[in-house]
C-alpha cells in the first residue's frame, strides 16, 4: 500500500535561478499611518519562459489597494476580482501564452500573500508594485513602530489541515537571499520628530523641513532582504488623542454608488484613555501561561551572534511571572507541542510552595515537544470550569507558526466571555494573524519580540495590564450638528488599559455647514467611577489625493466580518465582497489581477514554475553536519507523541530507532543528516536573574550564601552588618534587593516593578519604624544612594 501523500521536507538551499532581482519600498508615514509602495523586480535569466512564485509575509492590519506590472515600457493596472474570477482569469491567460499577474491574501492567514508573475519570456524584465496602507502601533516607550516583514518561517500543518503554501516555498538560511532591499521612508508629525532608529543599518536621519516635523532615512546601499526591517520613529509627543477626518471621494456609479462607504466622509479616532494609577493590586485572577515548547522555539531570537534561545527567555520570562504574582491568585502552567501537558492537574494557588515547584519545572522545560498544536490545550483550558472571584487570565507563548489559525482564534472567540488572552509573538516569522485575532478575540493585549527586544520587558507590561481591575460598559457618545450622523465601522473597544491606544471608525453622513464641528466621547466605568474621554473634531475637510483612511477603515470593516460569527453566512460573504470591490481593498474572497493582452509572442507550452526562496530562522545548519529541514505537516501515520504514559525518553527512543527515509513525526525539525548536531552553547543566567529567582512568593528574600554572592559580598559580612539584630534576617536581605534592583538594574526596572511592590509591602509589615535605619544602613554597605521613597518613607 503506497504511503499517504505528505509535504515531506522543506526544499532547502535550491540552487535553480531566482528571477526575483530585488525589492523596492517607498515609505509614506503621517503620524500613525504608513502608505507603502513595494515594487520587486524581476527578470528572467533562463531559455525558457518561467512562472515566478514569491510567497510572502505581511501584517494582518495591512490594506492593499493597489497592484500593477510594468512590462516594456507599458504599466498594467490589476482588476480586483472575486477570488475565483481572477484565478481563472489568471489560468486562463497563461494557457493562452498571455504574461499575467496575480496577487492573492492566503486561504488560511490573512498575513501571508502570494504573488504569481506568468509566462514571462526569457531574456525579460518585470516589476510588479503592490501599494498598501496601515496603522503603526506606538511602543511603551512612545516609537512609532514600522515594519517590512522579511521572514516567513513554515507554518505547522495540524494533522486533517489543508498544507499551507508557507510550507512548499523554498527555505535558505539566514545570509544566502539572492536579492536585494532598497527602502526609503518618510515620517511627518506635527507634533516633531525626535529621532529614527533602526535594527538594521541605516542613513543619518535627515529633517526635510525647519520645525524638524518631517525627516526621511534609507536602509545602506546592497541590503540583503534576509531579516525584518523594523523602524522606531520617536515624536516630540506620541501619545495624545487625535483624529483625522477624510472626505469621500466623488461617486462613480459604476463603482462606487452614493451612499457607499468610499463617497461618504469618514473618520479616525485615536483613543489614549487615562486610567487612575492610585489603585490597590488585586490578589484575585487566574493566571494561566501557555507555553510553545516545539522545536523551533530552540531557534534563537534573531540573526546576531550568540542570540538567546527563544525556550531560554521564555523561560527567563515565566520565573519574573511567577515570582510577580499576588499572593492569593491561582496560576498553572501548559506547555504544548504535538502534545501538551500542565505542571497541575487544575490552577493551584499561589503560594510558596507551589511557586517553588513551578520555578523548577520551568528550569526543566525544553523545546522537545514536536509540532505546533496550539488548539487542544486551548481547548483543554477552556473546558476546565473557572473560579468565581478569580478572572481568568490566560497567557500565549508561541513563534506563531501554525496552519490552523482561524480555527485557533475562532476557538478564542467562542470562548472571550470567561476569560482575557493577553499573547506574545517570540522572533522574526510570528504570525500576525495568528497573535493579534488571539488578543482581539479575547479583549487582551499582543506583543511582537524581535530584534533584541527583552520579552522580559513586554510581558510583564501585559502582566499589570492584566492585573488592572476590568474597565465596563464601554460606549461612545456623539454630538453631531442636525441632519448628521455617525455609522460606525468598527467595534466599540471591549477592553480598554492604561497608555494603551484605542482606534475607531466611523462614516459620517449628511450635509457639512462651514466650520461645523462634531464631538466623540469614550466613556466606561472603571471601579464606581465614570470616565470620559472626548474628542472634538472639524466635519469640513478638504477632498485628499489618497483615500487612505477609507481604505483602512475598509480593512477595518472586513477584518471583523472575516472574524467574525457569521462569516461563512452567504449574507456575510457578500457583504465582505461588496465592500472589497467598492474600496478596492483585497479580502479572503477578492485577489488582483493583472493580463497583459499585448503579449507580443504568445509563450508555446507551460512555463516552468520558480518558486522564490526566502529567509527562515527555522533553518539550521551545523558545522560538519547536514542542514536542519523542517518537517510541515501532520503525517496521517500512528502518532509517535507523549501522554502521560508514554514518558519523552521513549518518544525520544523510538524516534531513533525508525530508519531516516520512514519517520513522520509530528515535529518541526528533522535532521537531513545521521549525525547529532553539536549540543546548544551554555545559557549564562544573569544576576539580576539569579536574584529574582531567590524571591519568595510574598515578596521577601532569605539572607544566605547565594543571595550574597550575587551581591558581591559574604554572607558573613552582611550579617555583621545588619543594623537591628533583633529583627529577622530577611528583612536586611529584602531591603539590600531593592537596593541592588534600583543601583544596578534601574534601566530594567519595568521587568522587576512588581515583585519590587511585594517586597516593599512585605517590608512595611515586617521592619516596621525601623525600616529607615535598614535603608540608610544598605545605601551605605551597598555604596549607594537610593531614595528612601522607594520604600514609601
Amino acid at each position: 500500500m503506497p504511503s499517504p501523500p505528505c509535504c515531506g521536507l522543506i526544499i532547502v538551499g535550491s540552487k535553480q535561478p531566482v528571477p526575483l532581482k530585488g525589492i523596492s519600498v517607498d515609505v509614506q508615514v503621517k503620524g500613525f499611518v504608513a502608505d507603502v509602495s513595494a515594487s520587486l523586480k524581476y527578470k528572467n535569466v533562463e531559455e525558457k519562459a518561467v512562472e515566478a512564485v514569491f510567497v510572502f509575509p505581511m501584517d494582518e492590519d495591512s490594506a492593499v489597494y493597489n497592484f500593477e506590472a510594468i512590462i516594456e515600457g507599458k504599466t498594467i493596472v490589476a482588476d480586483l476580482q472575486e477570488k475565483k474570477e481572477a484565478r481563472k482569469t489568471y489560468d486562463e491567460a497563461i494557457s493562452q501564452g498571455q504574461q499575467a499577474f496575480l496577487l492573492e491574501e492566503d486561504e488560511s492567514s490573512a498575513d501571508v500573500f502570494s504573488c504569481n508573475v506568468g509566462n514571462l519570456p526569457p531574456g525579460q524584465e518585470a516589476v510588479v508594485t503592490l501599494k498598501y496602507v496601515r496603522e503603526l502601533p506606538v511602543e511603551a516607550d512612545g516609537a512609532v513602530r514600522f515594519v517590512v516583514p522579511a521572514v516567513l518561517n513554515p507554518r505547522y500543518t495540524p494533522e486533517g489541515h489543508a498544507v499551507s503554501v508557507t510550507a512548499t516555498r523554498p527555505q535558505v538560511p539566514v545570509g544566502e537571499i539572492p536579492y536585494t532591499l532598497s527602502l526609503s521612508a518618510h515620517f511627518q508629525s506635527a507634533y516633531g520628530i525626535a529621532k529614527i532608529m533602526s535594527n538594521c543599518d541605516i542613513s543619518p536621519m535627515e529633517y526635510t523641513n525647519e520645525d524638524k516635523t518631517g525627516a526621511k532615512v534609507s536602509l545602506a546601499e546592497g541590503h540583503k532582504f534576509e531579516r525584518d526591517v523594523e523602524l522606531l520613529a520617536y515624536y516630540l509627543e506620541a501619545n495624545k488623542p487625535s483624529v483625522t477626518v477624510e472626505a469621500g471621494v466623488i461617486s462613480n456609479a459604476a463603482e462606487e454608488p452614493k451612499g457607499s462607504l468610499m463617497t461618504e466622509s469618514v473618520a479616525m479616532f485615536n483613543f489614549y484613555p487615562n486610567i487612575p494609577t492610585a489603585q490597590e493590586q488585586t490578589n484575585s485572577g487566574e493566571f494561566i501561561f501557555v507555553v510553545d515548547q516545539s522545536g523551533s522555539m530552540e531557534s534563537p531570537m534573531n540573526s546576531e551572534p550568540n542570540a538567546p534561545f527563544r525556550i531560554e527567555s521564555a523561560k527567563e520570562t515565566l520565573v519574573l511571572l511567577l515570582k510577580s504574582l499576588p499572593l492569593g491568585c491561582y496560576f498553572n502552567i501548559f506547555g504544548f507541542g504535538s502534545d501538551f501537558e500542565s505542571f497541575f492537574m487544575e490552577s493551584k494557588e499561589y503560594t510558596q510552595q507551589s511557586m517553588e515547584e513551578a520555578v523548577k519545572k520551568v528550569k526543566e522545560m525544553k523545546a522537545d515537544f514536536g509540532g505546533t498544536e496550539i488548539l487542544r490545550p486551548l481547548k483543554k483550558i477552556y473546558g476546565t470550569a473557572g473560579r468565581p472571584d478569580h478572572p481568568r487570565q490566560v497567557f500565549l507563548f508561541t513563534d506563531g507558526e501554525v496552519g490552523n489559525t482561524k480555527e485557533v482564534i475562532d476557538e478564542v472567540q467562542k470562548n472571550a466571555h470567561n476569560h482575557r488572552c493577553f499573547t506574545f509573538g517570540i522572533g522574526e516569522g510570528a504570525s500576525t494573524s495568528l497573535i493579534k485575532g488571539m488578543a482581539r478575540a479575547g479583549s487582551g493585549i499582543f506583543e511582537f519580540i524581535t530584534g533584541k527586544d527583552r520579552m522580559q520587558t513586554k510581558v510583564l507590561r501585559a502582566l499589570k495590564c492584566s492585573l488592572q481591575p476590568t474597565v465596563k460598559n464601554v460606549s461612545l457618545t456623539w454630538s453631531l450638528p442636525s441632519g448628521m450622523e455617525a455609522i460606525l465601522l468598527s467595534k466599540v473597544p471591549t477592553a480598554i488599559f492604561q497608555g494603551q491606544k484605542s482606534i475607531v471608525y466611523a462614516q459620517l453622513k449628511g450635509k457639512v455647514e462651514a466650520d461645523a464641528e462634531g464631538e466623540v466621547c469614550l466613556q466606561y466605568n472603571f471601579k464606581d467611577e465614570l470616565l470620559k474621554n472626548a474628542i472634538t473634531f472639524p466635519l469640513k475637510v478638504e477632498k485628499s489625493e489618497r483615500p487612505t483612511i477609507h481604505r483602512l477603515a475598509a480593512k477595518s470593516l472586513i477584518s471583523e466580518m472575516e472574524s467574525g460569527k457569521d462569516s461563512k453566512s452567504e449574507e456575510v460573504k457578500k457583504k465582505i465582497l461588496e465592500t472589497s470591490l467598492q474600496s478596492r481593498v483585497i479580502s479572503s474572497l477578492t485577489a488582483f489581477v493583472a493580463v497583459n493582452k499585448d503579449t507580443k509572442t504568445p509563450v508555446e507550452g507551460p512555463p516552468i514554475r520558480r518558486d522564490i526562496p526566502a529567509p527562515s530562522f527555522m533553518y539550521m545548519s551545523h558545522p560538519g553536519h547536514g542542514p536542519i529541514a523542517m518537517a510541515c505537516c501532520a503525517a496521517p501515520q500512528p502518532r509517535m507523541m507523549r501522554s502521560a504514559h508514554a514518558p519523552r525518553a521513549a518518544l525520544k527512543k523510538s524516534q531513533k530507532s525508525a530508519p531516516m527515509a520512514h519517520v513522520q513525526l509530528e515535529a518541526d525539525f528533522v535532521y537531513a543528516a545521521a549525525p547529532s548536531p553539536p549540543p546548544p552553547p551554555r545559557v549564562t543566567i544573569p544576576p539580576v536573574v539569579k536574584l529574582i529567582s531567590l524571591q519568595n512568593a510574598d515578596g521577601s528574600w532569605n539572607l544566605n550564601s547565594e543571595f550574597s554572592s550575587i551581591l558581591g559580598l559574604s554572607q558573613q559580612d552582611i550579617s555583621n552588618k545588619n543594623p537591628d539584630k533583633n529583627v529577622e534576617p530577611s528583612v536586611w536581605a529584602t531591603v539590600l534587593a531593592v537596593i541592588w534592583l534600583h543601583a544596578s538594574c534601574l534601566d530594567q526596572r519595568e521587568e522587576w516593578e512588581l515583585l519590587e511592590g511585594k517586597a516593599v509591602s512585605w517590608l512595611k509589615t515586617k521592619a516596621g519604624s525601623s525600616l529607615d535605619q535598614f535603608v540608610r544602613a544598605g545605601n551605605e554597605l551597598l555604596k549607594s544612594s537610593v531614595d528612601p521613597k522607594v520604600f514609601g518613607l
